[in-house]
């Protein structure tokens, strides 16, 4: 049986051998292991859940890609907003890459992607959620 720490690293072997790896300015990171001031482009792989005991496994990761937001004028007032641009370029980037990896006896498929703000650090994420039907022990 696999566990979320699997799925976990996983994931991250996808990404950290890809050309992800040299197209974001920080580093790939698993959990919470993310220091708490970056302010790189970094992205971050997490597990929710993982069945156990029965197969198949069904389970949700995420993959996260954070973008420091840049400052923008609006109504000459200098604004904290979020780089759409370089978010949109390194999502698709990385929904490319996991589309595109096969595991033998693993199954995952992108269920949803979205964006979300991180103001306390200025940052804005892509939320990639992805779902796995794992068939082998």
């Amino acid at each position: 049986m696999k566990q979320t720490f699997d799925t976990d690293s996983i994931l991250y072997g996808i990404l950290f051998n890809s050309q992800i790896k040299n197209a974001i300015s920080g580093n790939i990171y698993l959990g919470d292991d993310r220091p708490d001031d970056s302010q790189d482009e970094d992205v971050v792989i997490n597990s929710i859940d993982l069945t156990q005991d029965y197969h198949p496994q069904l389970g949700t990761s995420n993959v996260n890609i954070y973008v420091p937001d840049m400052l923008v004028k609006i109504n000459n007032k200098q604004q904290s907003k979020s780089n759409r641009l370089r978010l949109k370029v390194l999502s698709e980037k990385t929904m490319k890459i996991l589309r595109g990896a096969k595991i033998p006896g693993l199954l995952f498929t992108i269920e949803s992607q979205y964006t979300l703000a991180e103001p306390s650090v200025k940052q804005h994420y892509v939320n990639i959620r992805i779902s796995w039907n794992i068939q082998t022990i």
